[in-house]
C-alpha cells in the first residue's frame, strides 16, 4: 500500500481534482489518499477566525458568504449529474452551516480549531463526491478517528497506527481510502492541527504507520530543486537525495516540502517522492536512506531570522555560562538555528521573535546583547560536503563582497550555513547558482 498526498493547488480547480482522480486510479496498488484543502481556502479561514476574535461579525459573514459562494461554483465544475451535484451541495450546505453557527456563538481557541478544520473535510468529501459519480470504489477514512498529538502536541505515533489499522480493517474489499491531511485531535479530544504545511506531515505518519512501498507528495513543482526558483533564474530539478540532505533543505527554507515530513518517514524506512501534479510523467525527487551521489546538491533560503550575540569577557569561559545561555530559549520554546562561539562572545540565531523581549531581558545580566533583525540564512546541503574538497573554496570566492554575519561549518557533513543580510539574499543565491552548479 502507497500513500498519495495533493496539496491545495493540486485540489484547487475542479479540472486538477479531475486529474488527481486519474492519479489516483492509474495503478492497481492499495493506496490512502490525503488532501490537503483546496488553494486558499485555509486563509480564509484564518481571516475567519481573526474576525471573529476581534468581535468583527459583519467581516467574518462576508467572508463566509464569499468562500462559500466560491465552492458552490466549484461543484458546479467538479460534478455533472443531478444526484452528485445534490451530494456535493449537501457537503458544502453542512459545512457553510457550521460557519453561520459560529457567528451566533462565543469564540475561543477551541472554535478556532474546529473552523480551520472546515477545509481538509469539504475538500475530501468534495472529492468523495466525484468518485462516487464516476462509480469509483473508496472508503473516506476520517483523519479525526485517528491522528492524534499529544500534550506536547507531538504525533503519537504508535496511537495513529493502531487506530489507522482498525479503520482500514473495516475496509477489507476496499483497496483506495480517501482523508484529511493537516487535521488531528489533541490529548484532550479536540480537534486540533498539525500547523501550517501539516498535510505533509499527515502523509509521512501515515507512511510510516502502515509501512507504506512509498509516500508521494504532489505539488506543483517536479521535485525539489537545486535552488529558489522563485527568485534564481535557472534551476534544475535533485533526482536523489538522502534523508538527512532533505530534512536540511527543508528546515532551511525549501518550501516544496515541510521539515517534520521526513521524521517519520526516516524511522521507518519509507522513502518519499516529490512529484508534479501538473507533471506526471516528470521523475520528481525520490528521497531515501541512500545519497546517491556525493557533493553540493542544493541551496535553500529561510527569511526572517534575527541574529542574537552575547558579549561578555567575563564570564564566556566560565563553567556552565552556555548552559545558562541556552536555558534562557529553553524557558521561551524559542528554537536556535545556528550558533557560533569566539573567546569574548556567543552568537546564536531564532526564527520566532514572539519572545525576543524577555530572551533580551534575561541575557543583559550575562554581558552586552546585540541584536540583528532582517537576517536571512542560505544553506549549501550535499552528502559530506564538509569532507569535500574545494566546496569551501567555491563558496567563498562565490560570495565574494557579501558581507556574511556568520558562519556555521562542521556541525553537519551535509550542511554549511551562512548568515546575511535580507538584502543580499537574492545575489547571494544567484551567485551561489551560477558559481556552484554552473547554471
Amino acid at each position: 500500500m502507497k500513500v498519495m498526498k495533493f496539496g491545495g493547488t493540486s485540489v484547487g480547480k475542479p479540472e486538477r481534482m479531475h486529474q488527481v482522480c486519474e492519479l489516483v486510479t492509474k495503478d492497481a496498488e492499495p493506496k490512502i489518499v490525503v488532501l490537503s484543502a483546496l488553494s486558499g481556502t485555509t486563509n480564509t479561514l484564518v481571516a475567519i477566525s481573526d474576525y471573529l476574535a476581534q468581535g468583527n461579525k459583519s467581516n467574518a459573514k462576508q467572508k463566509i458568504d464569499e468562500l462559500e459562494a466560491h465552492y458552490r461554483k466549484f461543484v458546479l465544475e467538479l460534478v455533472q449529474t443531478d444526484a452528485a451535484r445534490q451530494k456535493a451541495n449537501a457537503v458544502v450546505t453542512e459545512h457553510f452551516e457550521f460557519l453561520n453557527i459560529i457567528l451566533k456563538i462565543s469564540f475561543s481557541e477551541a472554535l478556532n480549531k474546529d473552523v480551520l478544520a472546515q477545509g481538509e473535510l469539504m475538500s475530501t468529501k468534495l472529492f468523495s463526491a466525484y468518485l462516487d459519480e464516476k462509480n469509483i470504489n473508496h472508503a473516506l477514512l476520517p483523519a479525526l478517528e485517528f491522528m492524534s498529538i499529544d500534550a506536547n502536541e507531538e504525533p503519537q505515533l504508535a496511537l495513529i497506527s493502531k487506530k489507522l489499522q482498525d479503520q482500514l480493517q473495516q475496509h477489507n474489499n476496499t483497496a483506495l481510502f480517501i482523508t484529511q491531511g493537516y487535521i488531528c485531535r489533541n490529548a484532550k479530544g479536540e480537534v486540533d492541527n498539525l500547523k501550517r504545511g501539516g498535510s505533509d506531515y499527515t502523509a509521512s505518519l501515515i507512511a510510516a504507520a502502515i509501512q507504506a512501498s512509498v509516500c508521494e507528495i504532489w505539488t506543483d513543482i517536479d521535485g525539489m530543486h537545486n535552488n529558489d526558483p522563485r527568485v534564481v533564474n535557472k534551476t534544475i530539478a535533485i533526482e536523489q537525495l538522502s534523508f538527512d540532505e532533505a530534512a536540511e533543505l527543508a528546515y532551511f527554507g525549501a518550501k516544496i516540502l515541510h521539515p517534520t515530513c521526513i521524521w517519520p518517514t526516516q524511522q521507518t524506512k519509507v522513502p518519499v517522492k516529490l512529484l508534479n501534479t501538473m507533471q506526471p510523467e516528470a521523475k520528481g525527487t525520490v528521497i531515501t536512506e541512500e545519497a546517491g551521489s556525493v557533493g553540493v546538491k542544493a541551496v535553500a533560503a529561510k527569511d526572517g531570522i534575527t541574529a542574537i550575540k552575547i558579549k561578555s569577557s567575563r564570564m564566556l569561559l566560565a563553567y556552565g555560562f552556555l548552559r545558562k545561555v541556552f536555558e534562557v530559549f529553553e524557558k521561551y520554546k524559542t528554537p536556535i538555528d545556528m550558533i557560533t562561539t569566539s573567546e569574548v562572545a556567543v552568537s546564536v540565531t531564532i526564527d520566532n521573535n514572539t519572545e525576543l523581549k524577555n530572551i533580551i531581558r534575561e541575557l543583559e545580566p550575562f554581558g552586552t546583547v546585540e541584536v540583528d533583525e532582517q537576517q536571512t540564512i542560505v544553506s549549501i546541503v550535499g552528502n559530506e560536503i564538509a569532507e569535500t574538497k574545494e566546496v569551501l573554496k567555491k563558496l567563498f570566492d562565490a560570495i565574494e563582497g557579501i558581507p556574511v554575519r556568520m558562519v556555521s561549518y562542521g556541525g553537519s557533513p551535509h550542511n554549511i550555513s551562512l548568515l546575511v543580510g535580507n538584502d543580499y539574499k537574492v545575489k547571494v543565491l544567484q551567485q551561489l547558482n551560477s558559481d556552484l552548479f554552473g547554471l
